[in-house]
């Protein structure tokens, strides 16, 4: 790095969320205004559900972006374990360095050097992520049907789960429109506010224990998510398969509404 740049990880899509050409040169200009390095995590860029979503490559944007932005250093992120393999169990990716001093360079090659490779699983599935099968080849077809079946599905779930949470009082979801989780917002009632710092937690941390304790449906609380102050979110995926995802979503339609109703 020249000097010591501070580091600006950017995600994609990590709460449904898809970041415009305008978001992502509005993020590179403001990492060469305070010469950040730029950590793009970019392992979704398969996952563009809604219509007029589009993947934007921070490498690309910064090149046509030109002088001076297409010097600031960049590292971005690939994986086999996300995307429409989302092989979870197959720990395989790789990062790309665009315009990193040479001398730092020399220290992480040998920094990798010396440490344990993936194992052979994972390097095959990340192989077959960056050769898929071209267009004329035996497979071809068969792969192009499978992915597409993959992400249309998942485009599918996207839409049932935000509809769902948008049909429920108390809570809003915008359009999931790319990756794997929506991020819905919810609206307490005082009293649940309330019990919930008395127990010195923040209220979204509340609501999913009470989730989890009554459901066995594990999410993730928004507080650890930067949530604007006085707004309270959760996590969840869009993985599960449709029937399950289903079942899933009508547990927490029920049992919100009796929390709603116990905390009135």
């Amino acid at each position: 790095m020249h000097g010591e740049s501070p580091i600006l990880t950017v995600w994609g899509a990590r709460q449904g969320q898809v970041l415009t050409l305008k978001n992502v040169q509005s993020i590179i200009k403001f990492a060469h205004k305070y010469n950040l390095f730029i950590f793009a995590d970019e392992v979704y860029q398969d996952n563009i559900y809604a219509e007029g979503s589009k993947f934007h490559s921070f490498k690309r944007v910064m090149t046509q972006m030109g002088s001076p932005f297409d010097k600031i250093e960049l590292a971005s992120f690939m994986s086999c374990s996300k995307g429409y393999i989302g092989e979870c169990g197959l720990r395989g990716g790789y990062s790309e360095l665009v315009n990193v001093d040479s001398k730092v360079m020399g220290i992480l090659v040998k920094s990798l050097a010396t440490r344990r490779c993936p194992g052979t699983i994972g390097q095959t599935t990340m192989f077959c992520l960056v050769n898929p099968p071209k267009p004329g080849e035996p497979s071809y077809e068969k792969f192009k049907s499978e992915k597409e079946g993959v992400l249309k599905s998942l485009a599918e779930r996207a839409k049932m789960v935000a509809d769902t949470f948008n049909s429920i009082p108390g809570m809003s979801c915008n359009a999931v429109q790319g990756a794997m989780y929506a991020f819905p917002q919810l609206k307490l009632p005082e009293k649940a506010i309330a019990k919930a710092k008395a127990l010195n937690q923040c209220p979204s941390t509340f609501y999913v224990f009470q989730l989890l304790e009554n459901t066995g449906i594990c999410v993730v609380p928004g507080v650890g998510f930067g949530q604007q102050p006085g707004t309270y979110h959760f996590r969840t995926t869009i993985l599960p398969q449709s029937e399950k995802l289903k079942n899933m979503m009508a547990k927490i339609k029920e049992f919100h509404l009796k929390f709603l109703e116990e905390y009135k």
